[in-house]
């Protein structure tokens, strides 16, 4: 479904990303390791065309994605729920949501989507009329994540979606995402939590400085060479 064939990016005249690829294929949740400054979140931003490209090309259902306008990105299926949640604090919960939806004409699987997020999340149904900026660190990524799923995903980019949270919290990530991915979301997911990879993905990709330095079935990584590559 996704395809990111040997991609450079630069921040200036540093190399961030260096002729890097991977797959993510339809139904599934791949994820991206590496220790902090290895680049992943400079690879979503990528992917979700918020960031250019040196040299290489990225391609969603076959057809090349890069070099296209953010919101095309997202009107075609590809949606990235960033680091930091980035939510609009002094709005309520309810209209964060609806933002999410913002690009999207069809009311009744607008509807649809509302209604299986708060299945996903039922405190957000409960603080539906609160500022997003008066909820705990958890409602919010959850917001974060219902806000994406508002768009319409068909593949789901999720960066460091534990950052912040109490393990108590990370443990309920991973049916959450599970849930998201069994109605037929691909996710790419960035995480530092490797325990969390380790409920979710089926694939995993691990990047140190800007360059992928081991990739497999996730179960790879429970191995000492990935923890290795994982610390830096």
């Amino acid at each position: 479904m996704l395809s990111v064939r040997g991609i450079t990016v630069q921040h200036g005249k540093a190399v961030a990303i260096n002729d890097v690829s991977l797959e993510v294929p339809e139904g599934s949740v791949v994820s991206i390791v590496g220790a902090n400054g290895a680049g992943k979140t400079t690879l979503l931003r990528a992917v979700s065309g918020l960031v250019p490209l040196q040299s290489g090309e990225i391609l969603l259902d076959g057809t090349r994605i890069d070099g296209t306008d953010p919101s095309d990105i997202v009107k075609r299926g590809l949606v990235h729920v960033p680091e930091g949640r980035q939510l609009f604090p002094y709005l309520t919960v309810l209209t964060n949501l609806e933002l999410g939806a913002s690009l999207r004409k069809d009311k009744d699987g607008i509807k649809k989507d509302m209604d299986e997020v708060f299945e996903h999340f039922p405190v957000l149904r409960q603080r539906r009329r609160q500022k997003a900026g008066t909820l705990s660190g958890g409602e919010q990524e959850m917001l974060a994540i219902g806000r994406g799923l508002m768009a319409g995903p068909r593949v789901l980019l999720m960066d460091e979606p534990s950052l912040g949270l109490s393990p108590r919290m990370v443990r309920e990530l991973a049916p959450v995402i599970k849930n998201i991915n069994n109605k037929g979301v691909s996710v790419l997911l960035v995480e530092q939590s490797i325990s969390l990879v380790l409920r979710t993905a089926h694939f995993g990709y691990a990047l140190q400085i800007g360059k992928v330095v081991m990739e497999g079935d996730i179960a790879q990584f429970k191995t000492e060479l990935i923890k290795q590559a994982y610390l830096g």
